[in-house]
Formats: C-alpha cells, structure tokens, sequence
C-alpha cells in the first residue's frame, strides 16, 4: 500500500466530534496559519479546497490568526473569491525575482506588490467587512534596539532577544510587543494570549496593507513598518518573531482548531527553532485537527524537503520556480486526500488520533 501523502492529527475531543458528526464546518472556531514564507507552497492545493469550499459550507463565525504567510493566506480567505486569491498570491510569489542580492527595501517593494495584487481594489474592504471571518494579524513591535532600523543596532537587539529567550521564552518580551490587528469592533484570536503585554489594534482601510506588510517582515530581509496608523508608535517586524507556529495551550474558543501546517511539529516562537526543547507537544490539545504532509510525502519530493527561503540563494532563479512549481503540484494530492475524507463513510479513516 502506498504511503499517504496527508497525515491528519486529531485531538481526543476533535477525533469524538468527527467521529460522530463528520467533516462538518460548522465544528470549527478557529483557523490558524503558521509563519513560514515558501513552506506555504506545499499547502497551496490544499488550501484551495479548504477555503474556496469546506469553511464555505459553514455560516459559523470564524476566527482566523495568523502571522507572516499564515496571514496573508487568510486574507486570501476573506476575498470574495478565496480561490482566485490564493492563485494569484501562489503566482506572485512563485516568481519573485532579484537580478542581484537584494536590499530590504527591494524585497518589500515586492511584497507590498503581492499583496496589493491579492487584494485588488475591494479587498481590504472585504477583510475589514466579512460577515463570518473574524481576521487577526499578528506583528511584533520592537522594543529598544530591536525597535530600530539601523542595522548594527538591530543586530544587538536580536542577539539580545535571542539570548534571552534561551533561557525563558518570557524574556522576549523585553524585546518585542506583540500587536493584533483585528476586524470587527473587537477581538476574538481564540488564543489566551497571556505570556506577553498584548495589545490589539482594530483594522481599518488605512492600516490593512501595513498590518500584513508588517506581520511578514523579517528583520534585516525586510524593512517592516513604521508607526502603523491606529496602532502604538514604533517598528513592526514580522509576528512570526513571537508566534511562529504559536503555543497552542493557550487556546480558548469554543469549537475546534483547524490548522494547515508544514509538518506535525509546532514551534512557539522564532527563535524557539534553534532549540529543540522548546518544540511542542500537541498530543494534550483535544480539540485540534491538524493538516499536514507526512514525512514519506515530504521525502519524496524534490531535494527532499519543502520549499524555504534558502531556495532563494541556494538556487538559480530559473531552477528555483521550477522546484516550487512542482511542489505546488505534488501538493495536490494532499488537497485530493482530504476530498476524500470529506467524502468517504469513514471520518476517522487514516487519522492519528492524539492520546
């Protein structure tokens, strides 16, 4: 038998709910989206079916968090025509290209282009107004020298935060503020959010493109945004800084988590990536359903991994897009995978039940 290409994680609560009710959107509060630039291709083919059709099969609210890719994705969800959206951010991003290394401010140049190309004219208005989607961007607001754009000063701060956060995760917050930027008159992430100073910001027309610009900028890669209107004065940087993959114990809705991700491990923050202890467990989080490729998929693909950054300077422009092309096409058959879970008499069929 063939190996599966989609390997699907399911809390005891979310495994007891599906198991009785099926595949039914309307058992899902909340939507997450992992930072993690191009590993997003992967996932492409995927999201396309689970946000142009399964979450419209619901009239539930949603709450939708994410940050970095996680978020642009979601405000791909909140287009009127999610599907569209998703190829046009795909195509975007797929073929980025720097004739030589480029500068922080070339690289957002192109990612302001993106993502003003996957919202068109109407679309901050769509996402600020949704009926359903309750959309949250999360950004990192520098504090001290991480709150700088001078790169020597910069440096310091994020060796600093670095530092600190090896010895507490706490200790970050000297460092950075996490800032949600919101829809709807107020917040609803579906995290507690209680280890950092969070502030929430409310969503309007004038901050949208900067909320997202933000929320995905990479310290030294990109230039991020500087005081975001209706939000504290200061730099934002990418929220992935504190919310890479986010940390899942403090999830607070009421329905289930649906969360697309690269792989079946969740990293909280950033900088928790360089230290194995803090990758966390996900086998007590009862109502998450969690979407990801399996690790035999994985290693069949090209260069046996999934897309990253480093493609960018690793690669030829030319071999590049050719490599995530066929990723992106690989990643269909987990879309095709899940249709036929949607589909078949058996919910549970093929799921890692989490004990």
């Amino acid at each position: 038998m063939a190996a599966r290409a989609l390997s699907v994680y399911l809390g005891r609560e979310a495994a007891r709910q599906i198991g009785r009710e099926g595949w039914s959107a309307d058992l899902f509060s909340q939507l997450l989206g992992a930072s993690g630039g191009p590993k997003w291709f992967i996932l492409a083919r995927l999201d396309r079916l689970v946000f142009g059709d399964f979450l419209q099969r619901s009239e539930r609210p949603l709450s939708v968090l994410g940050s970095s890719i996680g978020t642009w994705r979601h405000a791909c969800l909140a287009q009127p025509d999610p599907v569209s959206a998703i190829a046009r951010l795909e195509a975007a991003y797929l073929h980025q290209h720097y004739a030589t290394r480029p500068t922080a401010a070339e690289v957002s140049a192109v990612s302001l282009g993106i993502l003003q190309g996957i919202l068109g004219e109407d679309g901050a208005g769509a996402l600020i107004n949704h009926p359903r989607i309750h959309s949250h961007i999360v950004t990192a607001r520098g504090r001290g020298p991480s709150g700088t754009t001078s790169t020597p000063l910069l440096a310091t701060g994020m060796g600093a935060a670095a530092l600190g956060n090896a010895v507490s995760r706490r200790l970050l917050s000297a460092h950075f503020q996490r800032v949600v930027f919101h829809s709807g008159a107020g917040p609803n992430a579906g995290l507690a959010f209680h280890d950092f100073n969070t502030r929430y910001c409310r969503l309007d027309e004038s901050n949208v493109l900067a909320a997202l610009h933000a929320s995905g900028a990479i310290p030294f890669v990109l230039t991020g945004e500087r005081d975001i209107s209706g939000a504290p004065p200061g730099q934002y940087w990418d929220g992935g800084i504190i919310d890479y993959h986010f940390d899942l114990d403090q999830f607070c809705g009421e329905g289930l988590i649906l969360y697309p991700h690269f792989s079946p491990g969740v990293v909280p923050g950033w900088f928790d990536k360089f230290l194995p202890w803090r990758q966390a467990a996900i086998h007590h989080v009862d109502k998450l359903v969690l979407l990801c490729p399996s690790r035999e998929f994985t290693a069949a693909l090209p260069l046996g991994k999934i897309p990253d950054r480093s493609d960018f300077t690793a690669l030829p422009h030319a071999e590049r897009v050719g490599y995530w092309q066929a990723c992106v096409a690989r990643g269909q058959a987990l879309a095709e995978e899940f249709w036929e879970l949607l589909q078949g008499g058996d919910p549970l069929r093929g799921a890692t039940v989490l004990a």
